[in-house]
């Protein structure tokens, strides 16, 4: 009898973690700058979501039920928050607290902390042009949510770091990096198109890449660019060369991750996110 009471207990304690699907347990880590999980539950079609109105990814997750994947910025207080469904329902879920370290940092050109005025119309022109990238929302469905790794290599500075650069706060560390040697291949992790590139004054040489209903990829700091405007890469699909380009102290890659407009922690894609 008590080998059957042992059993029934653990078939109770694992039922709730086989009711929350893998997606679910993967990327649901409801903190400022983290990703939010919400169960719509079922239906025949897509529900569409908005958050802080703008659109969120939506999939069918175990062919059993929906699932809105809502990007939280760094600035989202922690405590409740809603979205909204269809235009009508309002759901809410809670955010919790999360504290990210500092990070300082010394640069020999006095130029990438406080630039001139030229270099801060074309700064200007710059953010502008990553906005709108930033802001796309397709149709297609992205390929994986358990990415790939775009790089081999150790990650280095993670994700909202608050940066002092020669002292001076500036905006906090928007993504991961990953320490690896000028030259080394930088991947896709999911399949996705090039929606731009480009040169920047801060990114240095940069790749965007939309793998679909507002997730979009981040690449920075390139030595080289292998791909153009357009281009469908295919999950693993080479986009160009690690380097240090724009403001950087040496060979790394800066992937960002953004969700709905908001820029999350790309380690919960892998795996490596910690609390």
């Amino acid at each position: 009898m008590s080998r059957l009471l042992t059993l029934m207990l653990v078939f109770c304690l694992a039922a709730p973690a086989q009711a929350e699907g893998f997606i679910s347990r993967l990327l649901n880590k409801p903190v400022p700058g983290g990703v939010a999980v919400v169960d719509l539950g079922p239906a025949t079609s897509a529900p569409t979501v908005r958050y802080q109105n703008k659109p969120v990814l939506v999939i069918h997750e175990d062919g059993q039920r929906w699932i809105a994947i809502v990007g939280l910025p760094l600035t989202t207080r922690p405590g409740p928050q809603e979205i909204t469904l269809n235009g009508t329902t309002t759901l809410s879920f809670e955010v919790g607290a999360k504290h990210y370290a500092e990070q300082r940092i010394t640069l020999k050109n006095q130029e990438q902390v406080t630039p001139n005025p030229q270099n801060l119309k074309r700064i200007e022109r710059e953010l502008a042009e990553q906005t709108r990238a930033y802001q796309q929302f397709s149709a297609r469905q992205p390929s994986n949510l358990l990415f790939d790794k775009p790089v081999k290599g150790p990650l280095s500075s993670p994700f909202g770091l608050r940066r002092f650069f020669n002292g001076e706060e500036r905006n906090p560390h928007s993504g991961l990096d990953f320490a690896a040697n000028s030259g080394t291949p930088i991947k896709a992790p999911a399949a996705g198109k090039v929606i731009l590139t480009g040169s920047y004054f801060f990114n240095g040489n940069t790749v965007f890449v939309d793998h679909g209903q507002g997730l979009i990829s981040m690449f920075c700091h390139l030595s080289a660019i292998d791909v153009k405007v357009g281009d469908e890469l295919q999950r693993g699909a080479v986009l160009g060369k690690v380097g240090a380009t724009g403001r950087a102290t040496g060979p790394h890659l800066h992937w960002n991750v953004s969700l709905n407009d908001a820029r999350v922690d790309p380690a919960i894609f892998i795996g490596a996110f910690t609390p």
